[in-house]
């Protein structure tokens, strides 16, 4: 189902809980909402779309989406200062980001997950991950 997007920062400084097997249907929910807003987004996470739980999903170089659950950045190299944009804010902000992250996640059918991302899509996976964590940008 496509939800609105969360704007109340209150909400969005909340920190998130771990996703279980009854929480399934958030995933369809970003699905639906990453599509609906594909012209204007590239990554969510489930207290954008009013779920405190730990999923995210994100945009691959691919163009294909990709699900997190309860996902955790394990390894950080190299960071720089990246500027972004997010659907819950107005205009851009600066933000600390590192150029390759190792995540540890589960999958959508919730098998684990170890892997290592680069560049434009690790930015992204640490953005939303930032979410999860009450963190905004």
């Amino acid at each position: 189902m496509i939800k609105n997007i969360v704007k109340d920062i209150n909400f969005l400084k909340n920190i998130s809980e771990d996703m279980t097997q009854d929480d399934k249907y958030i995933i369809d929910d970003l699905n639906d909402t990453l599509l609906f807003n594909k012209s204007r987004c590239v990554g969510m996470a489930a207290n954008m779309i009013g779920y405190l739980k730990n999923a995210i999903i994100f945009e691959d170089n691919k163009k294909n989406y990709q699900i997190m659950i309860n996902p955790k950045i394990i390894k950080k190299e190299d960071k720089y200062e990246a500027e972004e944009g997010c659907l819950s804010l107005d205009g851009t902000r600066k933000a600390i980001r590192y150029k390759k992250i190792k995540v540890e996640y589960l999958d959508a059918l919730y098998r684990k997950r170890i892997k290592t991302f680069t560049d434009f899509e690790a930015q992204i996976i640490q953005h939303e991950i930032d979410h999860l964590f009450g963190i905004i940008i």
